[in-house]
């Protein structure tokens, strides 16, 4: 695993990585303590709820999503955002086509392999 990103990232150098028929992600910058990425969703994508021991933040860039954290779901939409602490259960499903962007501590290493 590289230990940290390049200092400049630009968008139009940077391959989609396929997730699934209904995201997609690009990585942005990162070191051992940070990472960003651009998550792409279209509608009806699902990101599963799921737990990691990363402390999550992410920004709604544009679309809406039903974000469930722990046992509350809401409806948020561009320019919202929420944050995820570290081992609590999460998920996203996306209502309108749309972009998140996800910032970690520490970096995903699964994602970087």
């Amino acid at each position: 695993m590289n230990k940290e990103s390049s200092v400049y990232n630009v968008d139009a150098t940077i391959e989609w990585e396929k997730i699934d028929d209904k995201l997609q992600r690009k990585i942005f910058g990162y070191n051992e303590n940070i990472m960003m990425v651009k998550v792409h969703f279209k509608a009806g994508g699902i990101g599963p709820i799921h737990a990691h021991h990363h402390s999550q933040t992410t920004y709604v860039e544009s679309g809406a999503f039903e974000v469930t954290i722990g046992e509350e779901k809401k409806v948020l939409r561009t320019g919202d955002g929420f944050y995820i602490p570290s081992n609590v259960a999460h998920g996203a499903v996306c209502l309108e086509e749309g972009l998140l962007i996800d910032v970690f501590s520490p970096v995903r290493e699964d994602f970087l392999t």
